[in-house]
This record gives C-alpha cells, sequence and structure tokens, in this order.
C-alpha cells in the first residue's frame, strides 16, 4: 500500500481494539502475558504489557499507515543508537520478525513491541526547572543530529504533523472547532504565520525528523551520576517519523514546552539553546521557528478538536485541548518580530552585561539642548485624537525642528503614536530607534570606525562593539570602509538605532509584554551618538499603586489586581502609560466621552472668565437650569444644582420628608443609590455593604426588589406579584399609623446589572405611594440621560413621571455635578428648612460643562447611538448566551447591559469567581469591564455613549475568546 496522505485521508479514529483483543495479539504473537492497560494515542491504539518482571509497549498502528512507514519508524530507532538518547528496544514477534499483521474484527492491523521506557514524563511536571526544559530541547537537538542521514522511502509520507502542510491542515479541519472566536483567532495567526513563513521555504532543510519530540514524549530518568546509559533522559513514540524541515523539529518542541511556562515564556530560550548546540540552526531556521511554533500550535488545536469529534471516547485527546490551546494561545500572542529578536540574542551567546559603545556625533548639532519631542501618553501636542493621525510624529518633529532648528524623539518611549484602538494583541509602542529632524541637507558623519552597506533599504554601519542602523541617510548606494568621523551623507530627518546583536537589526518599536531593561542591552541608548540625554524616563505602575495605598483610604478600592497606569482617554477608549489601549465598558460618568474637544475647549474658555459659587448672579446658571428644565417630564420645572449623585439623593429624600411632614421612605432591597448618609440609609445592596440589610435606619422600610431574574418572583409579568406584596407591606404601615414620605427606586436596576423591572411595576408602586400621600423619586443617576437609547429618562421605560428625579455622572461627563429636578411646589416647601447652597453645585464652570454635554448628546446624535450601537451590543451578547452556558441572562436596554453569569441556569448560582477572572482577562484582550450587583456575578457595560459598532463587536469578540477558554 502506498504511504500515507494526511490531506487525501484527513479522518483518522483509531482502530477498534479492545483490552481483551490486546491481551490475545501480545500472547499469541509475542508470548508476552501479565496485566495490560491501554496508554493515550492520537490515532493508534498502544497497550502497557506488565509481566510482572518487565514492562512492554504492544503497538498497533492505524491501518491506514503502510509498512514501509512503520520499518521506518523502526530503521529511525535504530539510527539513534549510540547516540547518547535513550531510545525503546525493539522486541521481536514469536516468529523473529518485527513487525506483524493481526487481524481484528476485519481490521488487517499491523502490531509491534517495544521495551517500555522507565522514567517521568515532562508532561506531569507543572512548571519544569531551566534544567528541564534543556533536555527537552538537547534531546530533539540529538535526536535531529541522529536522524540527519537516515533514508528510508517510508519517510515520503504526509502527516498532519508536517510542518510544511501545517496550513492546509488547519484550513482542513478549522471547522471542527465550535467556537467563532477561537476559529477567528486560529485564521488569523495561521495567515499570519504563513505570510512570513513562505519566503522562507526554499532555504528550509528537509530531512528525516522524529516529529514529536514533546513535553510527552520524553522521560527524564531517574538522578543519577550520568554514569549509568539507564538513567539518561530518553524519546518514546517514533510514531510521527517522517521527512521534513529540522526547525520543524524543534517547533514542536517549543509548542510542547510553552503551555508550562505562561508567565514566563522567554524561559523556552533554553529549550531553544539547547536543540541549537546538538544540531546549529542557520540564518532561514531562526527566522522560520516562530512561525512554526505557532502553526504547530494551531495544527494541535484543529486536530485535537477533530480527534474528539470522530473518536468521542479519545480521553487522551480530549484531555490535551486545554493545554494545547494555551500553547497555541500564548505563542500567537508574542510578537513574531520580538521572538525572533530573543532568539538570536540568546544563540548569540553575547555578554549581557551592558557595554559602552565608543562613538563620536552622528550628527553635528550647534544646540546644546535636545529639543525633545514628547510623544507619549501625556503629551498635550497629541490631544483631541491627533495621536492616530498616522502622521503625526513626522508634523511633531516637523514643527519642533522648525522652532528650535532641529528636534529629537526619545528613546525607551511608549509613543502614544503607536498606539491602535480596538486591538487584538499588545501594541508595539516602545521606541529602540530615535528619529532626528534638521535643516535639509544635513551631514550625517561616521560616529565610529567600521564597514557601510545597505540592507534592504536601510543603512548598517558594522563597528566594533555593535552595529549603527541608519533609515533617511542620503548616499550613494556604494558600500564602503569608514573612518570614525568620515561624512557618510546626509539627511533631513534621520532614524537611527544600535544593535549589540550583530548582523541583525531588533525591531525599532517593541510590545511592553518584556521588561524594557532587556531590549536596552540588545538595542542599547544611543544619546551618546548625540552627546545629548534622550533616555525617557519609564513610568512604574506598580510603584505608583504603592504610593496610592500609602495615603489614599484603601477602602477606596481600585479595579483589578494589577492595575495598569491609566493617564489619558480619548472618546471610548483608555491609554496606559505604554500606549495600549483599552474599550472603556464601565465608564457611564464620562457619557460623551473622554477629552471631547468641545468640552475641554468649553471648560478651558469658561474658566479663563468666571467660577465662583451659585449666589452670584451670571447667565450661565439661568442658561444652564432652563435646558434642565426643558428636557425634564412634565410637571418637573425646578432644579437644585449639586455635585454628585449621593448629594443628589440625599436632597431629594429630605424634599420628601419636608414636603410631606413625614419621615418613613420605602426602598427596594439590593439597590444602591450613593455614600452620604441619607443616600446609605436607603441602599440595600450587600455587594458594597455585607450587613447593609440589619444596619437600615427606623426610617427606612426595606420592600423586595422587583428583579425579574433571579427575585422573589420572576419574568417581565411578575409587576402584579410585587404590587401584592407591596399591598401587604403597606397594610402592615397603615395598621401601624406610619405615614409615608416617599418612595425611591431606580427605574432601571441598575445596581443589579441593568434588570428591567416588570412592566407596569413602577406605575403600581407610584399609584400606591401617591394615594398616601407620598412623594415618588426616581434615581436616574445611573440609568438616565439617554443612556437607555429609546428613552431619555429611565422613567420613560415604565410610563410613569416621578415626583423628583435624580440625575449626576452623564451631566459632567467626569466633572462633579447633579442635579435635583422637581416641582415648584415641593421646592418651595424646603424653604421651611432654611435656604440651600452648594459651593461647586451651579458654578459657572459646572453650568457650561452640563450645557455643553446636552449639546453635545443632541449634536453627535449619542442618544440615538446609544439605540442603535445598544441593540446591535445586546443581540451580539444573547448569541453569545446561546453558545456558553455560563451566561444566565443579558440584562438591560440601550448602553445600559449586564451579563448575569451563573453557573447553573437552573439553580441560578452566581459565578462571583468567574465573573472576577473574566474582567482580568478582558483586561488583556484590550477592554475594562468589571462586575456588580450583590453576587459580583454580573458584567456591567455602561460605556461612554460614542460607543462605535466596531469596538462593540471587538468586545463581544474578546468575551466570546474569554469564555470559551475560562
Amino acid at each position: 500500500m502506498p504511504n500515507f496522505d494526511f490531506l487525501a485521508q484527513p479522518s483518522l479514529p483509531r482502530p477498534d481494539v479492545t483490552l481483551p483483543d490486546a491481551v490475545r495479539i501480545a500472547g499469541e504473537q509475542f508470548g508476552l502475558h501479565g496485566e495490560l492497560k491501554e496508554l493515550g494515542s492520537q490515532q493508534d491504539r498502544n497497550f502497557l504489557v506488565d509481566t510482572g518482571r518487565e514492562r512492554f509497549v504492544l503497538k498497533l498502528a492505524n491501518p491506514v499507515f503502510s509498512v514501509d512507514e512503520l520499518h521506518a519508524q523502526n530503521a529511525a530507532l535504530a539510527a539513534l543508537s549510540g547516540s547518547g538518547v535513550r531510545i525503546p528496544e525493539v522486541v521481536p514477534a514469536l516468529d523473529g520478525s518485527d513487525l506483524v499483521t493481526v487481524t481484528v474484527r476485519g481490521q488487517s492491523l499491523h502490531t509491534r513491541v517495544l521495551r517500555y521506557l522507565d522514567g517521568e514524563p515532562l508532561t506531569g511536571v507543572a512548571r519544569p526547572t531551566p534544567e528541564q526544559l534543556a533536555t527537552l530541547g538537547s534531546l530533539a537537538g540529538r535526536v535531529a543530529a541522529g536522524l540527519a542521514a537516515l533514508d528510508h522511502p517510508g519517510l515520503a509520507r504526509t502527516t498532519q504533523w508536517d510542518a510544511r502542510i501545517a496550513g492546509e491542515v488547519v484550513a482542513l479541519l478549522i471547522d471542527h472547532v465550535a467556537n467563532p472566536a477561537k476559529r477567528r483567532a486560529l485564521r488569523e495567526a495561521t495567515d499570519a504565520a504563513l505570510t512570513r513563513l513562505d519566503p522562507l521555504r526554499p532555504r528550509l532543510r528537509v530531512q528525516a525528523v522524529h516529529g514529536d519530540v514533546t513535553d510527552d514524549n520524553i522521560v527524564l530518568g531517574r538522578p543519577a551520576d550520568g554514569t549509568d546509559p539507564a538513567e539518561a533522559p530518553g524519546v518514546i513514540d517514533f510514531g510521527d517519523v517522517a521527512s521534513g524541515w529540522l526547525v520543524g523539529e524543534l517547533a514542536a518542541t517549543v509548542a510542547s514546552a510553552l503551555h508550562h511556562v505562561p508567565e514566563e515564556p522567554l524561559a523556552v530560550l533554553e529549550t531553544i539553546a539547547a536543540f541549537a548546540a546538538e544540531a546549529p540552526l542557520d540564518d532561514a531556521d531562526l527566522a522560520a521557528l516562530w512561525p512554526l511554533v505557532v502553526l504547530r500550535g494551531a495544527v494541535l488545536v484543529v486536530s485535537g478538536e477533530q480527534q474528539v469529534m470522530i473518536d468521542t471516547d479519545n480521553a487522551y485527546a480530549d484531555q490535551n485541548r486545554d493545554h494545547e490551546w494555551l500553547a497555541f494561545d500564548l505563542a500567537r500572542r508574542l510578537d513574531a518580530d520580538e521572538l525572533e529578536t530573543f532568539i538570536r540574542w540568546r544563540l548569540a551567546a553575547t555578554d549581557s552585561a551592558e557595554s559602552s559603545v565608543p562613538a563620536g556625533r552622528v550628527v553635528p548639532l550647534d544646540s546644546t539642548a535636545a529639543n525633545l519631542v514628547d510623544l507619549s501618553a501625556t503629551s498635550h501636542s497629541l490631544d483631541g485624537g491627533a495621536w492616530l493621525d498616522p502622521s503625526a510624529e513626522r508634523r511633531a518633529l516637523a514643527s519642533e525642528a522648525a522652532a528650535s532648528g532641529h528636534a529629537l524623539t526619545r528613546f525607551g518611549e511608549h509613543r502614544l503614536t503607536r498606539s491602535t484602538i480596538d486591538r487584538r494583541t499588545a501594541s508595539p509602542t516602545l521606541a529602540l530607534a530615535v528619529s532626528l529632524a534638521v535643516p535639509d541637507g544635513t551631514a550625517v558623519l561616521a560616529p565610529f570606525a567600521g564597514d557601510l552597506d545597505e540592507v534592504a533599504g536601510s543603512w548598517r554601519l558594522r563597528g566594533p562593539e555593535a552595529d549603527l542602523w541608519l533609515d533617511g541617510l542620503e548616499r550613494p548606494a556604494s558600500a564602503a570602509t569608514v573612518a570614525a568621523g568620515d561624512r557618510l551623507g546626509r539627511a533631513t530627518v534621520l532614524t537611527v538605532q544600535l544593535s549589540r546583536l550583530r548582523g541583525f537589526r531588533p525591531p525599532a518599536f517593541v510590545t511592553p509584554q518584556f521588561p524594557a531593561a532587556v531590549w536596552r542591552e540588545i538595542s542599547p541608548d544611543p544619546s551618546i551618538l548625540f552627546g545629548l540625554p534622550l533616555a525617557a524616563a519609564e513610568a512604574d505602575s506598580a510603584a505608583v499603586l504603592d504610593r496610592r495605598d500609602e495615603t489614599f483610604a484603601r477602602v477606596q478600592e481600585h479595579y483589578f489586581t494589577q492595575p495598569p497606569l491609566i493617564e489619558r482617554g480619548w472618546r471610548h477608549h483608555l491609554v496606559d502609560t505604554q500606549g495600549q489601549t483599552y474599550i472603556d465598558m464601565v465608564n457611564n460618568v464620562t457619557a460623551v466621552g473622554h477629552a471631547h474637544p468641545r468640552l475641554v475647549a468649553a471648560v478651558r474658555d469658561q474658566w479663563a472668565l468666571l467660577n465662583t459659587n451659585s449666589r452670584f448672579h451670571y447667565e450661565e446658571l439661568a442658561r444652564f437650569t432652563e435646558r434642565l428644565a426643558g428636557i425634564a417630564p412634565a410637571p418637573l420645572d425646578t432644579v437644585f444644582l449639586v455635585n454628585s449623585g449621593s448629594e443628589a439623593v440625599d436632597l431629594a429624600l429630605r424634599l420628601a420628608q419636608t414636603h410631606t411632614a413625614r419621615r418613613t421612605i420605602l426602598a427596594v432591597t439590593e439597590a444602591y443609590h450613593g455614600w452620604t448618609l441619607g443616600a446609605d440609609a436607603v441602599s440595600s445592596s450587600i455587594g458594597d455593604n455585607p450587613r447593609a440589610r440589619e444596619t437600615r435606619p427606623d426610617w427606612v422600610r426595606l420592600i423586595a426588589s422587583p428583579h425579574t431574574f433571579r427575585g422573589r418572583h420572576r419574568g417581565a409579568g411578575s409587576a402584579a406579584a410585587y404590587l401584592a406584596d407591596l399591598d401587604a407591606d403597606l397594610a402592615d404601615l397603615d395598621d401601624a399609623g406610619t405615614g409615608i414620605a416617599g418612595f425611591i427606586a431606580e427605574p432601571v436596576f441598575g445596581n443589579a446589572g441593568g434588570v428591567m423591572l416588570p412592566d407596569g411595576y413602577l406605575r403600581g408602586v407610584y399609584e400606591r405611594i401617591r394615594a398616601r400621600g407620598g412623594v415618588c423619586i426616581a434615581d436616574e443617576v445611573q440609568v438616565g440621560y439617554g443612556r437607555l437609547g429609546r428613552y431619555f429618562w429611565g422613567s420613560e421605560q415604565q410610563g410613569v413621571v416621578p415626583d423628583i428625579i435624580t440625575v449626576a455622572k452623564a451631566m459632567g461627563n467626569g466633572h462633579p455635578l447633579g442635579a435635583v429636578l422637581t416641582t415648584r411646589a415641593i421646592a418651595d416647601s424646603f424653604a421651611a428648612e432654611g435656604s440651600f447652597f452648594s459651593s461647586a453645585g451651579g458654578s459657572p464652570v459646572s453650568a457650561r460643562v452640563g450645557l455643553t454635554v446636552l449639546d453635545i448628546m443632541r449634536d453627535e446624535r449619542l442618544q440615538q447611538n446609544a439605540e442603535e450601537v445598544g441593540g446591535h451590543l445586546a443581540d451580539r451578547l444573547r448569541e453569545l448566551g446561546s453558545r456558553h452556558p455560563l451566561i444566565g441572562a443579558v440584562h438591560g436596554l440601550g448602553l445600559y447591559l449586564g451579563v448575569e453569569l451563573v453557573r447553573d441556569r437552573t439553580t441560578l448560582e452566581p459565578a462571583t469567581a468567574e465573573a472576577a477572572l473574566i474582567c482580568e482577562r478582558m483586561l488583556a484582550e484590550g477592554s475594562v469591564v468589571q462586575p456588580t450587583g450583590d453576587h459580583k456575578n454580573v458584567l456591567k457595560i455602561k460605556p461612554p455613549l460614542c460607543l462605535t459598532r466596531e469596538s462593540a463587536d471587538r468586545f463581544a469578540d474578546a468575551l466570546d475568546l474569554v469564555l470559551a477558554t475560562l
């Protein structure tokens, strides 16, 4: 039969062989009797045979494999004898042959026996030591070297593990991956890896390879002094022996090591170095290695999913899926240029200590001033979204050079101009090169002696300690040997980078995934070439967090266990000091988006004129209160201005009590209304205060929250049941002669994650409260101001008009601004308590901010955007819920949504720990989201109202992937 071709026959279920079959074959064909148990295998059947004195492996090959292929495996074992690698010994059958054919239920199966290799596989080691990782690489390298000369007709086979067809294998099997986010990641990573690999293919060496020297297939042996060969590490499972790329052998080994070191992926450099010491790698191998690691990971993932689908009881394939995905995911997230650089640096065996680069000036500058251009996350020259302009760096350089004669960028700066929004992986923002803008025709000099040549459009000066790479150098295209100080050419904009990795240029910009100090060893600070200090100071996020904890009350919590240092916002994005962007899905405070230019200008202009308190007379206050009264539902026509939602709620409660001359306030359980004494009194969320239910003051009466998902009564039609419960509560108060001052609730249950109230609930409550002379308060601090999309006020959704509305957050877009909207009669009744005054409430700046926010919302149609993008996002989230059992429900409306996570959709057991983990992982995916609710199991989604459809999709895609890999 011909040798196997996977692309022609991609489905390989294991042969149908039972344990009794194996017992019979071992005895009849090999004379082996004892205890048998099955060993794991992707596509064959393997059994451990323990005779009591010795152990063997009975191997029944998949019937698609030819006799030649199995003989080639035995030939590979023979080729490695004496190589220093402990390998299994072939045990002949009773008839003396090393391969017999048996029939099992009509199948002809080629069968062999190998002596069992004692030792502990690396698979069981959770965190291998550097020595163990090196052993893995050394064994793979010795096997590769030992098989280099092997030639056999059985090697001419095409298995799914052949790196040369990895792209075809992924394309063939990817539909077996059920999750669309995983498929998307696999396709994108595979395409990128193939693009890097394609030009290298003709240069990659082909030889006999083991194909699977992995953590599964090496045995570490026992600690020994090295004199007993039986104690040496060994290699098993030669079932994938074939012709293939030498570097593909190493890629398989590295991919198997990755999942052991998720927190320190560069540990695999020890594996690579140990391999190269046994089987040296050439330039093409080094360029191809990381793309092949990614491809190997992708093939493992799609093959594992296929195998489980066609061979449902294959526990071995099933159990491997998690760590195979982890290995692929790690590999694809690491920048291939960076990994190639690290690999070359490790193999170059360069002294890691930074050495000085003896150098003169590369450009003679007249000034002693650096004239540095600030391209960091806090640069005001990049305000207003200017950092997203592809020409931002060039314009900033040109502007500074025009003003000062020359301009330089900084070394080691995380450039905001290199940041990307809606990112899927880390953005390469850390500058290892600097750029200089000088008058046209400025001379460029050789800072040290060396050989100058042109490489791929750049010029390289090879010096005694380092290479100097130059972009923008204008000179005739001719190589030369130059002396220090020689004129190299001229330039107007010159980019300069030093490299101690000789003959190879590191990336000019790298991600912050690895410490900057590591990069400075490879690509040193070029300040010496200019005689000016160019190095940027690196922000230390952990140190700033320590300073915060030293002086800021720790009860004022922060998001995330290791929070990024956020110093900029733009629209619905946040940016940290390393230039990494995050989609902001929690900032309902900044309704119109971060750093809106109109709002920035309005605040600046008003502050330049006047900012004082509202007892002074100025028109801005009248304009703002007129506008608020105009958007309030009739008959609400009077405005109080304060500084926050908590103050607004506190004031609303006092208005209700003063107006009715009563004290008792009804509030629903699980709600949160603020931190002031009054607002906290009506807050009963145990997520914010575990003792909330037992510590309410006597003037607060709690009624059951109308929680349609996990409340006492459930579903959109549960209003009647909740109102019946309320009737019983009110009857008790009536019987006790307790008068009601008011009722307070959010029109959408915000603290619970945007849970909609049952239809008709507020109408029924308001009727009952007003019938008893009470006042109805709608806390719209979180849900109001257009966030629901279809409705400007949350109470509109319930078809009611409150007596008092409290609002804040969105009003000021981050500026402290809150309001109470009510009737003139209720407002005037407060005069019995004396006058009311808030120092900053209604200040000229606050009033200007409030007006500008409303103008922006109107002019940019942000309420309509909340409806359109929010509806699209809700649809995406509900579709995720159809595939991920962890999602119990999607709550909310517009851009106030909540994804409730449960461990069981029947019991509704909250998935609290999972929610916390998801939020941490979403941060790594470039999205900020946080849990809410009494059980902290609801992902609260309340982004700025300018959220785009593209960012909503990126968020949903990221959540899909995180849920699929949780």
